[in-house]
C-alpha cells in the first residue's frame, strides 16, 4: 500500500490498522522538513538531530491524541515547535544560572558546528535572528523559510492571523535594521 497525500495518511493513522507502516510514512513524509524548522531554532545539526529524534518519539507517544481535526503536518509541527521551545527555555535557564549568554553561547556552537558550512553573511543573518523575540523568530522561521500560509502558522501556534502579520512585519523591520547597521 502506497500513500498518496497527507489525508490518506491522516485517515491510516486514525485508523492504526498498521501503526508501525503509517509511523514509517510519516517519518519518512516529515522528516526533513521537522528536521530544518528545528535546525532554525537551535541552530546546530547536533541538537537538531537529537531534537528531531525526540520529536518523533514523542508523536509515537502522542499518536492516540491525534484527531484529525487540524491537519496531520499542523499537529506534527505543533509537537515540534513545542519541544524545542521547550528546549530553548531550558537552555536559557541553564545559561542565566550559568551566567553566560544564551544567544553568544548558540551563535558558538554554530560556528563551531562542522555541518555549518554558511559564510560571514549567513552567520550574521543567525546573529540577526538571535535578537529577534521568540514569537517573531519562530514566526518569520516558518514563514519566510518553511514558507507556510498565515493559517497554517495560526493553528501551529495557536494565535490569530492579525498577530502573526503584526510579528512577521517587527520582525522583518528589525532584521532589515540590524543588517543595515551592521
Amino acid at each position: 500500500m502506497v500513500v498518496q497525500s497527507e489525508e490518506e495518511l491522516a485517515e491510516i493513522f486514525l485508523q492504526s490498522d498498521n501503526l508501525n507502516y503509517v509511523f514509517n510514512q510519516i517519518l519518512r513524509a516529515y522528516k526533513e522538513r521537522v528536521y530544518w524548522l528545528i535546525r532554525r531554532m537551535v541552530l546546530t545539526h547536533e541538537d537538531a538531530n537529537d531534537l528531531t529524534q525526540e520529536v518523533f518519539i514523542k508523536i509515537w507517544e502522542k499518536r492516540d491524541q491525534f484527531k484529525g481535526q487540524s491537519a496531520l503536518f499542523t499537529w506534527i509541527y505543533r509537537i515540534a515547535v513545542n519541544h524545542t521551545l521547550g528546549y530553548l527555555r531550558k537552555e536559557k535557564r541553564k545559561a542565566f544560572f550559568s551566567l553566560s549568554d544564551p544567544e553568544s553561547k548558540t551563535l558558538s556552537k554554530l560556528e563551531a558546528d562542522p555541518y555549518y558550512s554558511g559564510d560571514e553573511m549567513q552567520l550574521q543573518f543567525q546573529k540577526a535572528l538571535l535578537t529577534l523575540p521568540e514569537k517573531q523568530r519562530l514566526v518569520f522561521q516558518m514563514k519566510y523559510f518553511d514558507e507556510m500560509k498565515y493559517e497554517e502558522i495560526s493553528d501551529v501556534l495557536d494565535t490569530s492571523v492579525g498577530s502573526l502579520k503584526a510579528s512577521y512585519h517587527h520582525a522583518t523591520t528589525k532584521l532589515k535594521k540590524f543588517l543595515l547597521n551592521d
